[in-house]
């Protein structure tokens, strides 16, 4: 049975231990307000240059030749994924459900598959797996801009333009709620045409030319997609990182109390035995 002195040791490991991740939970909470601002904010542009870019690629052509390279269709030979992770973990089970969702996706795959990482934990699950990682991107700051990801896209776009990849698909934790994080992967490139009506199928005339149009929106389209998976991948790694922190504390807390009684009942138990002790003795005295 230990001794009150080493339940006191304990007690007070477990104390330290439930103050990091007190203030551990208050500074994710502090970031992840910002974070979730960010991404709310985000969301409309995102989605409103998705639809715009999937419908100006389901228009009718006039020359088939003059299909942008980001929108060519090429028999799939090797596959790329961009993975968005934390660097940090302490977040909850966040990193190991995208790993989770990223492994089943590379064990589906016929085909080599490439990887560009974003993120620490994103790395070191490609390494283990054995896969082909073209580059690693650690070290993005907690409140990213648009140019902390212009590297990452562009080798992203030069990677399909150049026929080094023939499908991109971007993984990346999407932010639900504060207590709801879901690991997606999405298809990033070739940009897949919206399913239009016939009535919407109109056949715009661009200027100067269509393919100019798109020579300016794809770029911008690939650097919004993967700055705004980024941007999710920020607040849900902060959101999950708070409620397990705060997790962390009040099993801590409760610990502490079912180890302080612990040490309660040991002291009663040694200070029980005293008496006894000098009791008996009185009585052999007397006797």
């Amino acid at each position: 049975m230990p001794s009150v002195r080493d339940m006191r040791l304990r007690i007070r490991s477990v104390q330290n231990t439930g103050k990091v991740t007190n203030a551990m939970s208050l500074i994710a909470a502090s970031k992840m307000r910002r974070a979730q601002q960010a991404v709310t904010q985000g969301r409309p542009f995102a989605e409103k240059i998705q639809e715009i870019i999937t419908h100006l690629a389901a228009q009718p052509g006039d020359d088939e030749a003059t299909v942008h390279p980001l929108l060519q269709v090429r028999p799939l030979q090797r596959v790329g994924i961009l993975v968005i992770s934390p660097d940090r973990g302490l977040c909850g089970g966040m990193h190991a459900n995208l790993n989770r969702v990223v492994g089943q996706f590379m064990l589906e795959q016929t085909v080599p598959i490439t990887a560009i990482v974003a993120g620490r934990k994103g790395r070191d699950f490609m390494i283990r797996s054995g896969q082909e990682v073209k580059a690693v991107f650690t070290e993005l700051p907690d409140r990213p801009v648009l140019a902390d990801t212009i590297a990452i896209s562009h080798l992203v776009i030069d990677s399909y333009s150049e026929g080094e990849v023939d499908e991109v698909h971007l993984a990346f934790t999407r932010f639900a709620s504060t207590l709801s994080q879901v690991p997606v992967i999405e298809k990033l490139l070739p940009v897949a045409p919206a399913s239009l009506t016939g009535s919407e199928r109109v056949g715009y005339i661009y200027e100067p030319d269509s393919l100019a149009v798109l020579e300016s929106l794809l770029p911008r389209y690939v650097e919004m997609e993967v700055f705004h998976a980024l941007l999710e991948s920020n607040a849900s790694e902060q959101s999950s990182r708070m409620v397990a922190m705060r997790n962390a504390t009040d099993n801590a807390n409760d610990l502490m109390n079912d180890m302080t009684l612990v040490m309660n009942r040991i002291r009663q138990d040694s200070i029980t035995n005293e008496l006894l002790d000098l009791i008996g003795g009185q009585m052999a005295l007397e006797g």
